[in-house]
């Protein structure tokens, strides 16, 4: 293994890792910034009201998103997988 290839491969798997959670990670952000929002304007600090939606909100989208998040992963083995026949490593 080349130290070009072991760069590329460490690059190509945070990448995978970063496009797999995106979806989850920004609809966290979006939900906890307008709980805060609301927080904020209503005077509201109940502790459970950041976490539900959260939790709900993330749990929908990684519903929804599981068939790219799928295909985004499978992608990736496939290429590893074929640099091991390949005798790359």
């Amino acid at each position: 293994m080349t130290p070009d290839f072991a760069v590329w491969l460490l690059k190509q798997s945070i990448l995978t890792a970063l496009l797999v959670a995106a979806p989850m990670l920004i609809t966290g952000l979006v939900i906890g910034i307008a709980i805060s929002l609301f927080q904020a304007v209503t005077s509201v600090h109940e502790m459970t009201l950041t976490f539900i939606p959260k939790i709900v909100g993330v749990a929908v989208v990684m519903l929804f998103a599981m068939p790219w998040m799928i295909k985004i992963v499978e992608k990736f083995t496939r290429e590893l997988f074929s640099f091991i026949a390949a005798g790359m490593f």
